[in-house]
């Protein structure tokens, strides 16, 4: 007998053991089985599990242990990103703790042997974390982006592009993190609201004869000005265009130029060109063959490029010394308080600088085309599909990639320096010193470069490196290229891109056929949850309160492809209970006898109720199965909680119980057998999205009549179960009981007639099939609808409610239960509430100000609001209208 409750802190382990032991994870070696392949988005080495990776690993799972149980050969190949500069940070503090120790007092060598030393220790944390989740990856296959084999990927990738020209070395302006003294990339930088000013300064013109206004937030940057730009139309400054002003504080003259990015509605409507040291200012200076002044240090100070009494003093303080010049010289004319966005590093918390520097590039745009035409022509499809404009966005307007990193731990990029800085780029440092020899005629010193490549690099390999090449292994042939990728929005740039480029250059194909992208998880009331907010849900602390199965089920019924995860508590609490439901109905079925019977065919069942349910269990497979095939995640899990705890526990369980304690012993032992039958189609479908609830029921039951065959559920094939299965006289009879006791409960609830209270239920009309129906089942229907009896009646007395359902009028008297009267007056009061919560909701909503300025969770939770307003209000009307038809 199954225990009185599911207990997952003692479960979880012991199955997931059993599960990885078994060598479940792996794919299966029959050379027919059909190939499903998944790469992991590798989580940073340095992670812990938060509830984006729940979501985005449960979605993998349930797709993995689908195709897996449909006989595919269905590889999950899991991993993890070295993750540079996180991992770089979390180094570096620890030894400044231990003892004040910085990366450069060790050397490179040192510091890097102490991060593999930290990797050891530490790195395994979020893939066990993830195998608490449930997630059923390969782990014999486990990759990381470092290790040997992804290493040599690396570098010839790099170095093949480096040959075909794709790859090369430029000065641009890159996002700069003076804190760690690197470039990094847009997905690394945060932009934080700050209060902050605009300084309105004069420039004079060069002749004297006057002065154009530009504002600026950061006025540190003057220092490096080369124009001034005004709009071309602009009436104002027409007259100026190719003179000059005299830039305060340096003395240098700067040319004033035409360019449309001068805005005459904005400000004066001259702005101040930086070029070094702004992005727009960069895009203008290239237009207009502007000098490019950088003033700034690696550390964000003034270099020897600024006025001599400045060079040295960091940034901000330059800022100050700025203003204070301004002030004195009586050329600043306004001080304007703003609030804006500042970038800042994700890691570092600095105010990071775009800042002139040399760096390597990838020519992106050369790669980009084909990765366009593969999602044009439908070779790699979106889901949304309203992704791939988001896709095409970037991918048309990109821009060259920057992939070098000043920091140390990452790919070396593999490029030597000969002692007249002539550049050689090979695989490895023997090729260099050959490749040397060969340009110089002779052995000279080579220095290999500093920087390490950009994480996206390497990660841009992944469905490819993690699988073989360059090789050409059997993974490769088999598993290439993978079938679907589940990743979040904000990465189809950074990685999704770029896996594309990479994939279609390297591989000559698509690196997936199909990107489901998920929904972002936010708090109940659909704000974005951050540790600042409190709102952060931890999800192993939820696997701890409610067990995996609770966490998954939920993640999976919310993702709809429309919208974002609002999550609650309640919300798992609830799917904890309906694990608790099929647990108790399974106990019941054991208490009952219902057992699965050697050559069971449910084709061959001929009580009704059992025909009902075989039908009802075909039509649930074929929906789940196609839901699950079309990445429709919220309709698997929505459809199978209405089946299993609406047409299954709450009917099928319900209305056997009069023939499991009947004296029929034929219909009896049919129906122990089918619902047995059930049951086990139940586990198969739910397996997974609840693997160890499933696992668990499948092992308890499987002593129960004829063995099983097909070993653990994780392993068993999915149901295949065919649409003559269902019975449309059965479904007619079953249909118009369930209908008669749902509408019934319906109006006793909605008219407040009391729980207690057992009015007879009448049948007024019926033909002669549906009257055959109401004799033949009056007692289950009088027990599940609490009402006296049945009676069959020419027409409805004083005080009843009629109702029609399939057809048929059936009538509840309940005027001696309730104040028909004073029911009317709740129900018009009500009614009342609800209509002014509605016109209340509908004016705020109506207000173009208030959708705009209000944030986005408000407006959502007042559409929120609105939608349950005129639903209660519909329903209310609709019972007050029961009691206008009273007899």
């Amino acid at each position: 007998m199954l225990e009185k409750n599911f207990d997952p802190k003692t479960a979880e382990s012991r199955l997931y053991a059993m599960w990885e032991a078994s060598g479940a994870f792996a794919p299966t070696s029959d050379p027919a089985a059909e190939p499903f392949s998944i790469v992991i988005p590798p989580p940073n080495v340095t992670g812990s599990l938060h509830i984006g990776h729940a979501l985005n690993n449960t979605l993998q799972d349930v797709l993995i242990r689908f195709e897996r149980m449909r006989g595919k050969a269905a590889l999950w190949l899991p991993g993890t990103d070295h993750a540079g500069i996180a991992t770089q940070m979390v180094v570096e503090r620890q030894l400044a703790a231990a003892g004040n120790v910085s990366r450069r007092d060790m050397g490179r060598e040192d510091f890097i042997a102490k991060v593999w030393e930290w990797k050891a220790e530490s790195g395994g944390t979020i893939t066990n974390q993830l195998r608490r989740l449930g997630a059923s990856c390969d782990w014999s296959r486990e990759r990381f982006t470092l290790d040997d084999g992804l290493s040599a990927a690396v570098r010839k990738v790099f170095v093949t592009l480096h040959k075909q020209k794709l790859i090369y070395r430029d000065k641009r302006l890159v996002n700069w993190d003076p804190h760690f003294q690197t470039a990094i990339s847009d997905i690394e930088v945060e932009q934080r609201e700050v209060d902050g000013h605009y300084w309105h300064f004069a420039y004079p013109l060069e002749d004297g004869s006057g002065e154009i206004v530009v504002a600026t937030t950061r006025p540190e940057t003057m220092l490096g000005d080369t124009a001034v730009a005004v709009h071309p139309t602009d009436e104002r400054y027409k007259h100026l265009i190719g003179r000059a002003v005299r830039l305060p504080i340096v003395g240098r003259p700067i040319p004033i130029i035409a360019d449309e990015y001068a805005d005459p509605e904005k400000g004066s409507g001259a702005v101040k060109i930086t070029p070094a040291h702004d992005f727009n200012d960069y895009q203008v200076g290239k237009r207009n063959n502007l000098p490019m002044i950088n003033i700034l240090t690696d550390d964000a100070k003034i270099n020897e490029n600024g006025p001599k009494d400045y060079q040295g003093l960091d940034r901000f303080a330059a800022r100050k010394k700025v203003i204070a010049a301004f002030e004195e010289l009586g050329l600043l004319r306004e001080v304007e308080k703003t609030r804006h966005a500042v970038p800042h590093g994700d890691r570092s918390g600095s105010v990071i600088e775009p800042y002139l520097t040399d760096q390597w590039y990838v020519d992106a745009k050369t790669l980009a085309q084909p990765a366009i035409k593969a999602v044009e022509e439908g070779r790699t499809v979106f889901e949304p599909r309203h992704w791939e404009k988001t896709y095409f966005e970037w991918m048309r307007n990109i821009e060259p990639w920057c992939v070098s990193r000043q920091l140390w731990w990452g790919h070396r990029i593999p490029a030597w320096y000969g002692p007249d800085g002539k550049i050689f780029v090979e695989e490895t440092e023997a090729a260099a010193q050959a490749a040397a020899r060969e340009h110089y005629g002779r052995d000279e010193p080579l220095r290999q470069d500093e920087d390490v490549l950009d994480t996206w690099f390497s990660s841009g390999l992944w469905p490819f490196s993690t699988m073989g090449w360059p090789e050409k292994t059997s993974d490769l042939e088999r598993f290439y290229p993978t079938s679907t990728l589940v990743t979040g929005f904000d990465i189809i740039f950074f990685w999704v891109a770029r896996m594309m480029m990479m994939g279609l250059h390297f591989m000559g194909d698509v690196p997936f056929n199909r990107v489901f992208i998920n929904a972002l998880v936010r708090d109940a009331k659909g704000a974005k949850m951050s540790k600042s907010k409190g709102n952060v849900m931890d999800p192993l602390e939820l696997v701890d309160q409610y067990g995996a199965d609770a966490l998954r089920f939920t993640l999976t019924a919310m993702s709809g492809q429309a919208r974002d995860i609002k999550l609650s508590t309640q919300r798992i609490e609830g799917y904890r209970n309906f694990g608790t439901k099929l647990w108790n109905a399974t106990r019941f079925t054991e208490m009952n006898g219902c057992a699965r019977a050697e050559g069971f065919d449910p084709a061959l069942v001929k009580n009704t109720l059992n025909r009902w349910i075989v039908g009802e269990t075909a039509r649930t497979v074929q929906s789940m199965t196609k839901a699950l095939d079309a990445c429709a995640f919220d309709d698997v899990a929505n459809g199978l909680y209405r089946f299993i705890w609406n047409t299954y526990c709450d009917w099928y369980v319900e209305l056997a119980k009069p023939i499991l304690n009947g004296a029929d012993e034929a219909a009896k032992a049919e129906t122990q057998a089918t619902a047995a039958w059930a049951l086990d189609v139940i586990l198969k479908m739910l397996h997974p999205v609840m693997p160890f609830l499933t696992e668990e029921l499948w092992a308890q039951t499987s002593d129960l009549g004829a063995a099983r065959a097909e070993g653990m559920l994780i392993t068993a094939r999915w149901p295949d179960l065919a649409e003559s299965l269902v019975d449309a006289a059965a479904d007619a009879e079953i249909g118009l009981i369930i209908a008669a006791v749902s509408e019934g409960r319906s109006v006793k609830a909605e008219l407040n007639v009391p729980h207690s209270a057992r009015p007879p239920l009448l049948v007024v009309e019926a033909n002669d099939a549906q009257r055959a129906v109401f004799e033949a089942n009056a007692a289950v229907i009088a027990q599940t609808l609490r009402v006296s009896e049945l009676q069959f009646v020419a027409s409805a007395p004083e005080g009843a409610i009629p109702f029609v359902v399939n057809g048929a009028t059936l009538a509840l008297p309940v005027a001696e239960f309730i104040d028909l009267a004073a029911e009317r007056a709740r129900l018009a009061k009500e009614i009342a509430g609800h209509a002014s919560d509605i016109a209340h909701v509908n004016k705020k909503l109506g207000n173009p100000a208030f959708v705009a300025n209000a944030k986005e969770e408000v407006v959502e939770e007042n559409r929120e609001r609105l939608a349950e307003s005129e639903a209660a209000k519909a329903k209310l009307e609709h019972a007050l209208s029961l009691l206008e038809a009273v007899v």
